[in-house]
């Protein structure tokens, strides 16, 4: 489960940069959740993994974590937030 949310967390990171382009800012608003979805399953990774094996899903939660923080940074900076 842990390299599901690092793919998931990649996957959402790329979708991000495509969001910072001008006009497809509304990316943000399908990212959020999909990040928010990948940093659920890191954490269940996170539950059911041994300690020596959970360097994928830290990594998967700190991924999918900072696109949530950016996507709504990039929401409230664009307006997109009422």
């Amino acid at each position: 489960m842990g390299l599901i949310s690092l793919l998931w967390g990649i996957v959402a990171l790329l979708w991000m940069v495509l969001a910072f382009i001008p006009l497809l800012g509304w990316g943000n608003w399908f990212v959020i959740p999909f990040a928010a979805l990948g940093a659920l399953i890191a954490a269940i990774a996170l539950l059911f993994t041994s300690p020596g094996n959970r360097g994928r899903a830290k990594a998967g939660l700190l991924i999918n974590g900072i696109v949530i923080v950016v996507g709504v940074v990039r929401l409230g900076l664009g307006g997109g937030v009422i």
